[in-house]
Order: structure tokens, then sequence, then C-alpha cells
């Protein structure tokens, strides 16, 4: 099932321990150093690192007397930080106001894919607010009549275990989150962008008896955007699965510690 933009109606850590020779059984055949100077060496290194820390930490400054250019701040790696401001303000609880460059349409194509991906686009009220933050005018109510048949469809509901009204059944909790990756741009004009976000998203019910329980997907969305009024907006959209990556021997946590994680853990601004 795809949480990127719509859903289809259809469908004890391990501890490692080193033991240290016994008095008159060294190994190394001398004799162990007195505790106290191994622990004032520890000492001295940790205020010497904490002193450079301090001092980079100074020189560093905010940035704003300073501001980087792109090509100083892009850095070696795909995911180095580039240092500019990736969004000026919020339209309610989503971030908007971006530049309007490919780093702007980038961190405007990964901030969207998490509210339309969220549990919060199972409340009519808020689909709605979502819908029209994101999409451009001329294709908002378009897109927001073809939510509210897919979300509001009675079987759809039932097969994910939620109500008729998208609401979780008493003493469940219901878990849709995208975490965005990356982001790519396909292609960059101007006033358009193609910008491919590739994402995990979490999916299902927590609690006791859960018939759906939470479970992780991937997925790569690619948003058609348009500079409208000062921001990027989506006009259109693809979606494809993966690229999925191999899963780790990891046992999954208990349906408890999953639904205080939604509660607890916030989201974020994501940027490029």
């Amino acid at each position: 099932m795809s949480f990127g933009d719509e859903h289809d109606s259809n469908g004890g850590a391990g501890q490692t321990r080193t033991r240290l020779p016994e008095a008159g059984n060294d190994v190394y055949g001398g004799a162990r150093r007195p505790v106290r100077n191994s622990r004032s060496l520890i000492t001295v290194v940790g205020v010497v690192t904490l002193l450079i820390a301090a001092i980079a930490f100074a020189n560093r400054g905010d940035g704003a007397d300073n501001p980087q250019t792109t090509s100083e701040a892009k850095g070696s790696t795909p995911t180095a930080a580039t240092g500019v401001r990736p969004v000026k303000g919020k339209d309610g609880a989503i971030a908007t106001g971006y530049a309007k460059d490919e780093q702007g349409a980038q961190s405007a194509a990964a901030n969207y894919a998490v509210p339309l991906g969220s549990a919060e686009m199972f409340d009519s009220a808020r689909r709605h607010e979502i819908v029209t933050t994101v999409y451009a005018t001329e294709v908002a109510a378009a897109r927001q009549d073809d939510l509210d048949k897919v979300y509001s469809d009675k079987g759809f509901l039932a097969r994910i275990g939620l109500r008729e009204d998208g609401t979780a059944p008493e003493g469940l909790t219901f878990i849709s989150r995208v975490i965005p990756v990356g982001t790519k741009v396909e292609k960059f004009n101007g006033d358009t962008a193609s910008v491919a976000v590739w994402f995990s998203s979490l999916f299902g019910l927590a609690g006791a008896g859960s018939e759906n329980p939470v479970s992780a997907s991937w997925y790569t969305t690619t948003y058609e955007l348009k500079w409208i009024s000062g921001d990027w907006k989506i006009t259109d959209f693809t979606q494809k699965d993966g690229p999925v990556p191999v899963g780790r021997d990891q046992a999954a946590s208990g349906a408890e510690d999953m639904a205080d994680a939604v509660g607890q853990f916030g989201g974020f601004t994501y940027a490029r």
C-alpha cells in the first residue's frame, strides 16, 4: 500500500566486556598501570575535546553575517548540509515559503510528502487543509474530490482496521507516518520542477489484538511542482515501490512501545 500521497482503495542489546589481566598474570609481560593514571588521562582528553568543541562553536556563529553560497556549502557528499535556510515560515503545521531554486524545490517536496502520508489525511477537515496548502489551486479541488472518495470508502477503511469515520477502534493507536530519506531533482526549469522523494513509511494499528500491526514500507514519489505566488505547489505526482533495503535481524517492538513512540517522537522540517 502506498502512503506517499494517497492510499490505494484496493487494497536487550548485546554487551561487550573487556577483561583486564589480573596482577601477576599480565599477558603483555608488564605490571598494570594504576587506575588513577588512566582516569587522569581520560579526564584530560575529555577537557581538551570539550574545549575544542567550544572554540569551534564560538567561531561558527549563526551564519547570519556570513552566509554560505550553495557552491561553498554543498560539501563532498550528497547528504552534506548546504547552509541555506530551507523555509521561511509555516501554513498551519506545514512548512511553507521555500526558495525559488532546486534546493527549495527539494525541501518543499520532502515536507509536503510528510502530511500527505500522515494519519491526519484520514480526518476530513484536516485533509482539506493539507490539500489546499500543498497543491496548486487549479488542481486542488479535483485532487480533494479524489482523496475524499478514497478516504471515505468503507471497504478500504475496514480492510486497514479503521472505523467508518477514519478513527482507530478503542484501545488501538493508528499510525501513518512518512520519513523522507533523500530527494533528487529530476528536472528544473525555473518556475517548474520535478523532484523525487525516497522515503520509508510506517503504517498500521498498534495495540493488543491488532490485526494490522505497524509495518515499514519503502517508496519513491516524484512530485511535479510549480512556482505559484511565491512558493512551490504540487500539480501532479507518480509513485513506485522502493528502493527497499535488506531488513536487519532485529526483534519487533511490542504494541505498547510502538504506540508510545508515535506520541512521544515528533516530526521534522526536512531540508536539502
